[in-house]
């Protein structure tokens, strides 16, 4: 049976995290470090996103990735959300840009600052997360820590948000929340954008009568 793209992400990041948390070296080589991509290494943008600051980050991403991920590539193969046989291409652009665009706010913010350094794909997650909320808003989310009880997807977003933006704002860890934020409105953009030049779904029409029960 041929793996997701998610699935083949999933296990890619964790295999380049563990090894990062056991080997500084991979730390140093690939996390998040503005200064040094002013200088030229722009695979950073990327490679950042596939190590993580402890097992509970690296854990609490895969698992957001792997829930949402999978659902979104059904929305994406699968009619009416179709993008045919350009489906995976488009998932694969959304992940990947996902990393790049949440992190530009950090780059220009930090380009000069040599003391900063930030690591995690949460802003490709946020841009998973976020596209697959914009299909199925109304969708349960639950929780493994409190069993049995769910929320609709917009209110996760919203909440989702909120703690990302505290987060930010305390600013204690190499954990970069502010592009929880970045990634969560560049998933939006870029699923409505797509949706509206290679399908004929409406898919802010959509999401507006999911939450509004029409």
């Amino acid at each position: 049976m041929e793996m997701s793209i998610t699935l083949i992400i999933v296990i890619v990041t964790a295999l380049v995290s563990i090894g990062g948390m056991t080997n500084q070296k991979i730390i140093d080589d690939l996390i998040f470090y503005p200064p040094s991509i002013k200088r030229g290494q722009v695979y950073r943008f990327i490679t950042h996103g596939f190590i993580h600051a402890d097992a509970f980050h690296l854990i609490f991403n895969m698992i957001a990735l792997y829930s949402f991920g999978e659902a979104l590539e059904k929305y994406y193969f699968s009619s009416p959300f179709t993008f045919g046989s350009s489906g995976k291409l488009v998932y694969i652009l959304l992940y990947f840009t996902g990393l790049i665009v949440a992190s530009l706010p950090d780059y220009i913010r930090h380009k000069d600052h040599y003391h900063y350094r930030s690591l995690g794909a949460s802003g490709a997650v946020s841009a998973v997360i976020f596209a697959t909320i914009l299909f199925n808003p109304t969708s349960g989310i639950g929780f493994a820590f409190i069993p049995g009880i769910t929320i609709p997807g917009y209110i996760f977003g919203v909440l989702y948000l909120i703690i990302s933006t505290v987060m930010a704002k305390k600013g204690q860890d190499n954990i970069g929340h502010s592009a929880h934020i970045t990634g969560a409105i560049y998933g939006l953009v870029f699923t409505y954008i797509a949706t509206t030049v290679f399908t004929d779904y409406p898919v802010i029409d959509s999401f507006i009568k999911r939450i509004t029960g029409q």
